[in-house]
């Protein structure tokens, strides 16, 4: 691997990313295990974020480093159009066993944000298939993130991702969001204002009818928008609204999938059952993209009663890609052996607490904390929003600490394998970095 810093810089259009800033100030880097990284100086930083969300194993696991060492050495690529691979099915069947078998089918992507696109098409392409083609409406919700594909951005609510591409896809509206400072602030776990704003679908499905409505979709915890937290009873009664209207409602399980709140899935910890989930990140362990989409065995079967030929047109490339699911299946085998959500379930209270120390530091107004996650809520220098936060960000990487900014907000979601030394330490220079930020 190549530890010296690159020639140029400028043939890489990155994405979203400050180009002209990063590059007169590169964080390059260069390797990683465990809970670090090394950056192109030597030096060693602290992961606070679990890569983007996506690492909770650790980085550089050893076997699902093994394992994908050697399926490259044994099946580089094989196409899933009309054809497969056993670690395709294999992994499909350990995934069901993952969730309970509550849910009976996975359809493979690559990304979470192909995922959703999917979950959208299959929900619209579900009711066709049962005779209610009329159901072509989506109801995302505001501050929702669910990707960059064309269906994502219409559903999700965040106003700097969609404004520069058009009206995005027709039919589509938005829930409120549920985040309020002014009832909820320093919350731990769900608070407990807000079980109301769901009774705001009733609203939407009055206004369009519910004949016109083919599924909602939100994050059970809105991630890129800050750690946001449904309140007490929210996702219930969601769900019982959905029921109520033959409405299809889809989790976006990206970011809380596979152990982020100490449970297989956030609908585990809520205890609500989507119809769907779409996945990706910790699928792999982050080593090799990969989304998927969980669907709920009625919505498989409505499209196997079709006529004999391809039930649904859609799929990618690199849909069940060999290197992926052998990550896959590592990472489940991993998961299970080392009981890595029994670890980060005895790791939740001591990271909760260390969370909440920070309350009274300078600039902090809220935070939030749900399973092994974090939102640490500044207050935004006027005019300049996101430009606290950002700050924090550049000087905790010096310190040698990873974190993650949205806005004036600070995510914090560690790989699920760490110790208490590494909550003080990520935490004894968070502190440092928060005293001194102007």
């Amino acid at each position: 691997m190549n530890e010296t810093r690159p020639e140029s810089m400028g043939a890489f259009w990155m994405p979203f990313t400050n180009n002209r800033d990063f590059k007169a100030s590169p964080r390059l880097l260069v390797s990683a295990e465990g809970m670090y990284y090394k950056d192109v100086d030597g030096n060693i930083i602290l992961d606070g974020t679990a890569g983007l969300w996506c690492v909770p194993l650790g980085h550089r696991q050893p076997k699902i480093v093994a394992a994908v060492s050697e399926m490259v050495g044994q099946l580089d690529f094989a196409p899933t159009f009309q054809m497969g691979h056993p670690a395709a099915f294999d992994l499909a069947e350990r995934l069901m066993e993952y969730t309970n078998h509550k849910f009976g089918h996975v359809f493979y992507t690559n990304s979470g944000s192909e995922a959703v696109d999917t979950a959208l098409k299959i929900a619209l392409a579900y009711h066709k298939a049962r005779g209610e083609g009329g159901r072509t409406r989506l109801i995302g919700r505001e501050r929702g993130y669910h990707g960059v594909g064309f269906g994502g951005l219409s559903v999700g609510g965040i106003g700097a991702n969609r404004k520069s591409f058009g009206p995005l896809l027709p039919g589509v509206d938005h829930l409120p969001h549920t985040h309020n400072l002014l009832k909820n602030a320093f919350s731990r776990g769900e608070p407990d204002f807000g079980v109301e704003l769901a009774d705001e679908l009733e609203r939407i499905v009055a206004l369009h009818d519910p004949s016109t409505i083919a599924a909602v979709i939100i994050e059970p915890v809105s991630g890129s928008t800050g750690v946001l937290v449904p309140p007490k009873g929210y996702l219930k009664r969601l769900r019982e609204i959905c029921d109520k209207y033959g409405i299809l409602l889809i989790f976006d399980e990206v970011i809380t999938g596979f152990g982020r709140l100490t449970t297989p899935f956030a609908a585990d910890y809520f205890e609500v059952e989507p119809d769907m989930m779409t996945t990706a990140k910790g699928i792999t362990n982050g080593t090799v993209p990969m989304g998927a989409v969980f669907s709920k065995q009625f919505i498989h079967d409505t499209f196997m009663d079709a006529p004999a030929g391809i039930e649904l047109f859609h799929g990618y490339t690199y849909s069940g890609h060999p290197l992926a699911c052998a990550a896959g299946l590592a990472t489940l085998e991993v998961f299970k052996e080392e009981k890595i959500l029994e670890h980060a379930a005895s790791m939740q209270p001591y990271w909760e607490d260390a969370v909440h120390s920070l309350r009274g530091l300078p600039h902090v107004i809220d935070i939030r904390t749900v399973g092994l996650v974090a939102g640490i809520e500044l207050e935004s220098i006027p005019g300049k929003v996101g430009a606290r936060a950002y700050a924090a960000f550049k000087k905790a990487f010096a310190d040698g600490v990873l974190i993650r900014t949205t806005g004036d907000i600070i995510a914090l979601s560690p790989p699920l394998v760490l110790e208490k030394s590494h909550i003080d330490e990520l935490f004894g220079k968070l502190r440092d970095v928060l005293k001194n930020l102007d």
